[in-house]
């Protein structure tokens, strides 16, 4: 099955290297949103400065968006048709209204981009607004059909067909809600704390050099804090549903997670170590007594079924748990840093962040995204050996062309060029035109 690992590796690739965009995508947005309503209240011209530079950033990250979106596209019909006979017939409803998701997306983007200047305040707004609601509904429609494979509905197979097709009980399928508000929210802080870095690293490059510079850095920063600080409190009680959502659904999922092989209640929460299959416990955790109980079902003695219920082929690989543990504690961080910057701002009084504070914010953003890349991971790693959860295996899906290796290089190299570009684009246009020159109304 060597060509079963190439495609699941071609295309794990091409929505690694996709969500970062996709996510930013919809983050972003939110940023310039509250930049240009903060700019309305105060009439402060810094906020409309950051909504201009940000827009220049997202229509640059949109150029990137678009094509690896297609290739994923393209991927899913070539590497899985077995995967893709099932969605044509049942879920191709979140496809279809995509389309429509895009079109106001990229519409709306347009007339911000191009006719900002020349339109009223309120359509400003409107626009950008617009434009936050096509790219989350675009994330959204596209991770409903992940969602799909984990709880999947509105069909049954009989005799090896698919009867009794229901797209609207496939589309709102029980773990709709809860990946769809896990999709918004870590977007939100995702943008969010990547804004938040930026500012933070320019702080320190301009603490000497110009204060006007860093007073608008300093501004983005809160700003930046206080939003990923909202959307990381929102992003774990999201995470807390999706966990309660395996328990229900995904139980082997959830104990592969959690390195728990023995069906028990009041199970203990591991926190840190990886999962040994041959000792059969997560070796070097610190083990909260009867958390993942209550996790599971908001009871301690909730019994939580383990590993060795189920058979070793169903099992997903055991590594999950070190995945998860690493969105969960970036997560957590992420919250602790918004406190820290809060307290900081608001309660200290403090008006400037010591360096080493701000050299802390600024691995927030990366981190953030490195979760993000990590809760992709391990929900689709996680749902295996299964392409559609107990219904369809990954390796009934995947094509039989076995030639994939030159076509994963190919892919492999365009990613690697369309980074180097859209970094090198981002770095000339904000080194032609500095915030400084911004700030004297000499933006080119």
């Amino acid at each position: 099955m060597d060509h079963l690992v190439t495609a699941r590796s071609m295309f794990g690739i091409t929505m690694a290297f996709h969500i970062i965009f996709a996510t930013l995508g919809v983050g972003i947005p939110l940023m310039i949103l509250c930049s240009e309503l903060l700019y309305q209240k105060t009439k402060d011209n810094d906020y409309a400065i950051m909504a201009k530079r940000w827009t220049k950033t997202i229509a640059v990250l949109l150029g990137i968006a678009i094509p690896t979106g297609t290739i994923a596209a393209v991927q899913l019909s070539l590497l899985w048709p077995g995967f893709m006979e099932v969605i044509g017939r049942v879920m191709s409803l979140p496809f279809q209204i995509e389309v429509y998701a895009f079109f106001v997306e990229a519409l709306f983007m347009s007339i911000y981009v191009y006719a900002a200047d020349r339109i009223s305040p309120i359509m400003r707004i409107v626009s950008i607004t617009l434009v936050l609601i096509g790219a989350l509904g675009s994330a959204v429609l596209i991770t409903n059909v992940h969602a799909f494979e984990g709880t999947p509905a509105g069909f049954r197979i009989e005799n090896g067909k698919i009867v009794d097709v229901d797209p609207w009980a496939a589309f709102f399928n029980p773990s709709f809600a809860v990946t769809a508000g896990h999709v918004a929210v870590s977007a939100f802080m995702t943008g969010a704390f990547v804004i938040a870095s930026v500012a933070a690293v320019k702080m320190i490059r301009s603490r000497k050099k110009s204060e006007a510079v860093y007073k608008f850095h300093h501004k983005a920063l809160i700003l930046g804090l206080v939003v990923g600080g909202i959307f990381s409190i929102a992003t774990a009680l999201n995470g807390h549903a999706s966990a309660q959502g395996l328990y229900d659904y995904q139980p082997e999922k959830l104990a592969a997670a959690e390195g728990l092989f023995e069906t028990q209640d009041h199970a203990p929460l591991a926190v840190g170590g990886y999962t040994s299959e041959k000792e059969q416990k997560v070796k070097w955790a610190f083990e909260i007594p009867w958390g993942l109980s209550f996790l599971s079902d908001n009871r301690f003695d909730t019994v939580v079924l383990g590993l060795n219920d189920f058979p070793r082929e169903y099992w997903p690989p055991l590594f999950i748990h070190t995945l998860f543990n690493g969105m969960v504690g970036i997560g957590s961080l992420l919250i602790l840093l918004s406190i820290v910057g809060f307290a900081w701002y608001k309660i200290l009084k403090k008006r400037s962040f010591p360096r080493w504070l701000l050299w802390v914010f600024g691995i927030a953003g990366p981190l953030s995204m490195l979760s993000v890349e990590f809760g992709w991971v391990f929900a689709c790693t996680g749902r295996q050996p299964w392409v559609i959860y107990r219904i369809m295996k990954t390796a009934e899906a995947v094509t039989t062309s076995s030639d994939l290796h030159l076509l994963f290089a190919f892919f492999l190299a365009v990613y690697l060029i369309m980074a180097v570009a859209v970094v090198l684009v981002l770095l000339y246009y904000f080194k032609r035109n500095p915030v400084s020159k911004e700030l004297e109304g000499q933006v080119e």
